[in-house]
């Protein structure tokens, strides 16, 4: 079965949602370790509830960022995981951590990338005045949120709408999303050609895999 470690810092609902979909057999995976860079996240006890190993490796307590990414890159190394899953984990990867795990590294970003890289994508949205917004998943590579994409899922902006309501409506819409793209990683079906620079959908040529509102199973 394919190992997942899920690197969080906060709530981790994200996290949780993969999770939930291991449980449900939509996600042929196993979580087998959870690391988070803040003592206080409330994930830690999410994982520690579901008899997941928790990693907490605190930022605070290292003089750089090579330094903290080497504690971690270990930690992740130990238990040998074909993918490294960010579920909200709020800190820059150095450029060594990311290469060490090329290819085999997703995010999830709360915005339809390239529009939106970086923090405050709901709100920069609202501000421009779009009729659309939603999340993406992409491969993780030195340039901030901007990886080659792998899936993404539309979420309208409603009339009204605060940064709040939102962010609400697309974290619903991550929740799903994340598991789908994830299983279609795992199941080889979505495959990164590095050497083309080219993304494959069952053997052809793609530019994503985009969720329906209303479809969870299919690509």
């Amino acid at each position: 079965m394919t190992r997942l470690v899920v690197l969080i810092s906060g709530r981790g609902s994200n996290f949780c949602a993969l999770a939930e979909a291991v449980d449900r057999h939509e996600l042929n995976a196993q979580i087998v370790l959870v690391v988070s860079n803040r003592p206080e996240a409330a994930g830690i006890d999410e994982a520690r509830k579901r008899g997941i190993p928790v990693a907490v490796i605190d930022h605070t307590a290292y003089a750089d960022r090579q330094e903290f990414d080497r504690a971690v890159a270990k930690r992740i190394s130990a238990v040998n995981p074909e993918w490294v899953v960010l579920a909200g984990f709020m800190r820059i990867l150095s450029d060594e951590f990311i290469e060490k795990f090329a290819g085999r590294m997703v995010n999830i970003h709360p915005s339809l990338l390239p529009a939106y890289p970086g923090l405050h994508s709901h709100r920069r949205a609202l501000a421009d005045g779009v009729s659309e917004h939603g999340a993406t998943v992409h491969l993780v590579s030195t340039q901030l949120d901007g990886g080659p994409l792998l899936g993404r899922v539309r979420v309208p902006v409603c009339v009204g709408d605060t940064e709040t309501m939102l962010n609400e409506r697309v974290l619903q819409q991550e929740h799903r999303l994340y598991p789908w793209v994830l299983n279609l990683l795992i199941e080889q079906r979505l495959q990164w050609d590095q050497h083309a620079r080219q993304l494959l959908l069952d053997g052809e040529p793609c530019d994503g895999v985009e969720l329906q509102q209303t479809e969870m199973n299919s690509a």
